[in-house]
C-alpha cells in the first residue's frame, strides 16, 4: 500500500489555484449578480466587492487600471455583469474573480454613467441658471471649438459670414468623437479662452448616434465649459439631442447653425438700427439748437441784456434801500440801548455811596484804608480819615465809646 502524500497548505492552495487557472472557461468568464460589501480602496484605487445571487456569492476584485475604465460608479445592491478570470487568493485560500470588465445588468452602462454624472455635477451647481452669462450682442470675434472636417464647422461659418461678413472667427480644431475627444474639446476651449479679442465660444458638432455625441457628456468637457471665462454656446447634434455640456453652457443652441445665429447679429439690421439712431440724434440735436436759439433771442430782447445799465440801476436802487434800512436799524438799536443805559445809570446812581454822603453821612477809615464800622476796632488817640460828600477830615480819637457804654 502506497504511503499517502501529505501536502502543506501552500501546496494544496497552489494545486487548486493551478486547476482553476488552467480552466479556459474560468479564465474568461461572464458572471452576473448583485454587488454587496463594495469598497473603493484609497489610495490604490482598487475596487473590492462581493457578487451574490439568491443562494451563492463570490469575492471579486478589480484593480485600478481596469476600474478607471468603468463608466459608472458601482454601488451596493446594483445588479451587474462582470467579465474576468477566476483564481485563488493564496493568503485566504479563497477563490475569487479578478474582474476585467463591469457593466450594469438590465441598464446600459452609458446611460447609468450619464445619470450618475449628471446628478453629481448638478449637486455641485454646474447647471444652475444663476451661473449662466449673457451672450454679447455684438462680439468682437467668435471662437469655435469643433472638428474642421465635419459639416458643423461649415454650417457655422456659412451662417456667421452671411449674417456678419467681416466677423473675425477663430477655430480651435478638435476631435468630437472617440476616446481622445473629451481631452481635445476641453483643450480647445481652454485655448480659445486665451485668445485676445474673443467674446464668445461655440462648441459642438453635427448629429450622430448617442455614442458619437458622448464626448459632450464627459465630465472633462462639462467642467471645461463651466469654468470658461468666456460665455459658451453649445451646439451638439440635433434639436432633440441634449448633452451635459448643453446643461453647463451659458446658452444651448438646437443645431450648429442656430448657434451661429445666436452668436452674431445681422449686420444689415445693425446698420439700419444705427442709421435710425443717427437720424433721431440729428433731429434731437436740431431741436435742441432751435430751443436754445429761441431762449437766446428772448434773453437778447430782455432789458438786462439789451440795456446793461438797467440792471445796474436796479441793483443801485436796491443797495440804497438796503443802506436806508441798515441806518434805520442801527439808529433804533442805539436809541434802545441808550434808554436802557439811562435806566441802569439811574439805578446805579441811587445806590451810589456819594448819594448817601450827600445826605450828611460820612465814611470813617483807618490809616490802612480799612473802613471803621465798630468803635471797638480803634484806640484812643488813633488817627482816622473821615470822608464827607465834599472833602475829607483828618481826626484823632479823643475817646472811644463802645456800644454798651452808649
Amino acid at each position: 500500500m502506497d504511503t499517502p502524500r501529505i501536502l502543506t497548505i501552500r501546496e494544496l492552495t497552489l494545486h487548486i489555484k493551478g486547476i482553476l487557472e488552467r480552466d479556459r472557461l474560468l479564465q474568461n468568464v461572464w458572471v452576473k449578480g448583485e454587488i454587496s460589501n463594495f469598497k473603493l480602496h484609497s489610495p490604490s484605487g482598487h475596487m473590492y466587492f462581493t457578487l451574490k445571487d439568491e443562494s451563492s456569492c463570490i469575492k471579486a476584485v478589480m484593480f485600478r487600471s481596469r476600474a478607471a475604465l468603468v463608466p459608472f460608479r458601482p454601488e451596493n445592491g446594483m445588479r451587474v455583469i462582470a467579465r474576468g478570470a477566476v483564481s485563488l487568493f493564496e493568503r485566504d485560500g479563497q477563490y475569487q474573480i479578478y474582474v476585467e470588465e463591469l457593466q450594469p445588468d438590465g441598464l446600459g452602462s452609458l446611460h447609468l454613467a450619464l445619470e450618475q454624472l449628471k446628478a453629481r455635477l448638478a449637486q455641485e451647481g454646474l447647471f444652475e441658471p444663476e451661473r449662466k452669462r449673457k451672450i454679447p450682442a455684438l462680439p468682437r470675434a467668435v471662437g469655435v471649438a469643433t472638428s474642421v472636417t465635419g459639416a458643423a464647422v461649415r454650417d457655422i461659418l456659412k451662417v456667421i459670414f452671411r449674417r456678419y461678413p467681416n466677423m473675425r472667427v477663430v477655430i480651435a480644431p478638435c476631435a468630437v468623437q472617440g476616446e481622445t475627444a473629451p481631452q481635445e474639446i476641453s483643450k480647445a476651449i481652454g485655448l480659445l479662452n486665451r485668445v485676445d479679442g474673443l467674446d464668445v465660444i461655440i462648441t459642438g458638432r453635427g448629429g450622430g448616434s448617442r455614442e458619437e455625441l458622448w464626448a459632450f457628456n464627459s465630465e472633462e468637457v462639462v467642467r471645461a465649459v463651466a469654468v470658461s471665462k468666456l460665455p459658451v454656446i453649445s451646439a451638439v447634434g440635433h434639436e432633440t439631442d441634449i448633452t451635459l455640456a448643453d446643461l453647463a453652457a451659458d446658452l444651448r443652441a438646437p443645431t450648429p447653425s442656430a448657434a451661429a445665429e445666436l452668436a452674431v447679429p445681422l449686420k444689415h439690421e445693425l446698420a439700419a438700427a444705427v442709421g435710425d439712431l443717427a437720424r433721431r440724434l440729428n433731429a434731437a440735436v436740431y431741436s435742441n439748437i432751435q430751443n436754445k436759439r429761441r431762449v437766446s433771442e428772448l434773453l437778447a430782447a430782455s432789458p438786462g441784456v439789451s440795456n446793461p445799465y438797467y440792471r445796474i440801476n436796479q441793483e443801485r436802487q436796491y443797495l440804497d434801500q438796503l443802506r436806508h434800512d441798515l441806518m434805520h436799524s442801527i439808529s433804533g438799536f442805539v436809541n434802545n440801548k441808550n434808554a436802557i443805559l439811562t435806566v441802569l445809570a439811574g439805578k446805579l446812581d441811587a445806590l451810589s455811596p456819594l448819594q448817601v454822603l450827600g445826605r450828611g453821612y460820612s465814611i470813617t477809615q483807618l490809616q490802612s484804608g480799612e473802613p471803621v464800622s465798630d468803635a471797638r476796632s480803634v484806640q484812643q488817640g488813633e488817627k482816622l480819615t473821615v470822608t464827607l460828600a465834599k472833602g475829607q477830615l483828618r481826626c484823632a480819637v479823643e475817646e472811644v465809646i463802645t456800644p454798651w457804654q452808649s
